[in-house]
């Protein structure tokens, strides 16, 4: 018996480009509904939102129903935090605001198995399939089909990028665009030439090392990220559609309303 495998892992290996959307909100409906639509992944966060494991199970449920991968953002924290999502079969965490070669090196060893880490063993939840996967292929097979993804969002980690990328054990650097201005002191300003140098640079580090690259996009500029060399992209978030479709609605009828009904009296 084995675990399942990660589409994400598949697709990055063969040179394919992976196409991810977020989701902020907890419902597991949220999820199937882009993971039938057919994304290869979908972004679920701990570090922002108040998703808790019970929810969370639920989202792993549902994505893998439809071979969509999950990915969770965990918040900084302890080793449990790290593992939790990937022993409930997350097929991915994300760990965001990684500042040094010296983080790398702590995530990697508290998110993977011997040789490469120090990863507390269990194997008796759903990413082992309850103890059904042989206990050393569990191993093998944890460090080789889930992802660990690094989240490069500040400017002063740029100064060690290339030690960070060169640390064996995780597959992807992401760059996050909104926090890395916001370290700049020049909030979504993404026209500041130092948000495309580093959008460039993280590319080229993950390269130059062996690991691939991600960041947010739209289907807008989709291509362009492309070309510079992502292969993982997310684009957009539900509560961005949701909210955007909910003030076009109430628009229309606030433009509508200006007109009296006709069994308006006086």
């Amino acid at each position: 018996m084995k675990m399942r495998p990660s589409k994400v892992l598949r697709k990055l290996r063969a040179g394919e480009i992976v196409n991810c959307t977020k989701v902020n909100f907890s419902d597991p409906r949220a999820f199937e509904i882009p993971a039938i639509a057919g994304f290869d992944c979908i972004w679920t966060c701990q570090e922002h939102i108040g998703t808790d494991y019970r929810e969370l199970q639920e989202q792993v449920m549902v994505t893998k129903a439809h071979d969509c991968d999950l990915l969770c953002r965990v918040p900084r924290g302890s080793y449990s935090d790290y593992i939790r999502p990937l022993e409930l079969d997350a097929t991915g965490i994300m760990v965001p605001h990684v500042m040094s070669a010296e983080d790398a090196r702590n995530v990697v060893k508290m998110t993977r198995f011997q040789p490469v880490g120090m990863r507390p063993v269990d194997g008796g939840n759903a990413d082992g399939k309850y103890c059904m996967v042989p206990f050393g292929e569990y191993l093998e097979q944890a460090n080789r089909e889930r992802f660990i993804i690094l989240q490069i969002e500040d400017y002063s980690a740029m100064s060690e990028l290339d030690e960070i990328a060169a640390v064996e054990g995780y597959d992807m650097l992401f760059f996050g665009p909104g926090d890395f201005t916001h370290s700049l002191g020049l909030p979504i300003n993404f026209d500041d030439p130092r948000v495309q140098e580093a959008r460039l640079k993280i590319v080229e580090a993950a390269h130059k090392h062996g690991k691939f690259a991600g960041t947010v996009g739209s289907i807008d500029n989709r291509q362009e990220l492309i070309d510079m060399g992502y292969q993982f992209i997310s684009m957009g978030g539900n509560v961005v559609v949701w909210g955007n479709w909910c003030k076009g609605i109430i628009d229309a009828c606030n433009k509508q309303s200006s007109k009296k009904s006709g069994y308006y009296k006086s």
